[in-house]
């Protein structure tokens, strides 16, 4: 069980601090801060597969956030003005608590509404922000090569057998992808799944701020808005053994996204939505699939699955059952995203 080391807890003037694990979370270790009873910061174990100065493109990003009058989560440096504590190998950063709830199923249209708008603002506030990146994750979204990995792993093994026949069912699907176009690569949140969304309250479908930010980065529309609608438009969630592509919470969520940011991406961009829309879908099973074969990079939950591999299974397969519920829809949902 991982636990914040003194280290840490001394680097940011929290001994007497009340550190309690915030569970859900796919990559980082998560634990918020209590004093007196009140929730102060958020302390997080960084995944190695993020680099340190990760922290300071948040610091740079959430600074401007903050100027164009967005609510988020801002870097806390220690005692010593680090933005940073490195530990046993490990990198630990704390930011500031931000109230709201999250959701691992979009609850409805108004939600879904509501979230466009949130990440519209977003966009319109990145519309202008100069910044260069000090880490860049690599082959994000680089659906050739997260395919090329499982067609690596369906070489090499045979077994388990559920992960070696779903591999070969993903391959064929994403055979049939089309083409991703060519687009401008522009100032993203890089993981808008629902659960990154902080609301005002459980009854009340306000968006508050968006969470989670190492995956700030340039990215294009497709894939930006693509994963952001693959979880939104499946309300049953990634670990449930069906799926479905809600088209109303679909038209909902670009509606409000439209509204408030739509002006500032051209007809192009706003059609590749839909096919960054199934394009995800098909990359993040073929991930899901070569962790079923690696067991070693998805968080999973033991308390409803006897494994990470048994876990990743069911992920993988949903995001293909999902990926092949949206080319179903596909010339609906480009209408939505076309229209005026």
């Amino acid at each position: 069980m991982i636990t914040p080391p003194d280290l840490v807890r001394a680097a940011y003037g929290w001994r007497d601090a009340e550190l309690t694990p915030i569970t859900g979370g796919l990559i980082n270790a998560t634990f918020a801060v209590r004093e007196g009873g009140a929730p102060v910061a958020v302390l997080q174990r960084v995944h190695p597969v993020f680099g340190a100065e990760v922290n300071l493109d948040i610091d740079a990003v959430t600074a401007h956030l903050t100027a164009r009058g967005l609510t988020t989560p801002r870097l806390v440096r220690t005692r010593d003005g680090a933005a940073y504590v490195e530990d046993d190998g490990h990198v630990w950063r704390a930011l500031t608590w931000v109230d709201g709830v999250s959701f691992h199923a979009v609850p409805g249209v108004a939600w879904a509404r509501a979230g466009g708008e949130l990440v519209g603002r977003f966009h319109r506030a990145v519309h202008d922000l100069e910044h260069t990146y000090h880490f860049a994750r690599a082959g994000v979204h680089d659906t050739a090569a997260h395919l090329g990995k499982l067609d690596d792993r369906l070489l090499r093994h045979a077994e388990p057998a559920e992960a070696a026949q779903l591999g070969h069912e993903i391959l064929d699907a994403a055979r049939a992808l089309p083409p991703v176009p060519d687009l401008p690569r522009r100032h993203a949140h890089g993981d808008l799944k629902i659960s990154n969304l902080l609301f005002r309250a459980r009854d009340v479908p306000e968006a508050v701020a968006l969470v989670d930010l190492d995956t700030l980065g340039l990215q294009t529309l497709a894939f930006e808005l693509g994963d952001a609608l693959r979880s939104w438009c499946n309300p049953r969630g990634e670990d449930a053994g069906s799926v479905a592509f809600e088209l109303p919470i679909f038209a909902a969520a670009i509606a409000g996204w439209r509204d408030v940011a739509g002006d500032l991406f051209d007809e192009a961009e706003r059609r590749s939505i839909v096919v960054g829309l199934e394009t995800v879908c098909i990359e993040l099973a073929a991930r899901f699939c070569v962790d079923a074969f690696d067991d070693a990079y998805f968080g999973w939950d033991p308390s409803r699955f006897p494994s990470r591999r048994a876990h990743n299974l069911v992920r993988a397969r949903g995001q293909l059952a999902l990926g092949r519920a949206v080319r179903a829809a596909r010339d609906e949902a480009t209408d939505i995203v076309i229209a005026e």
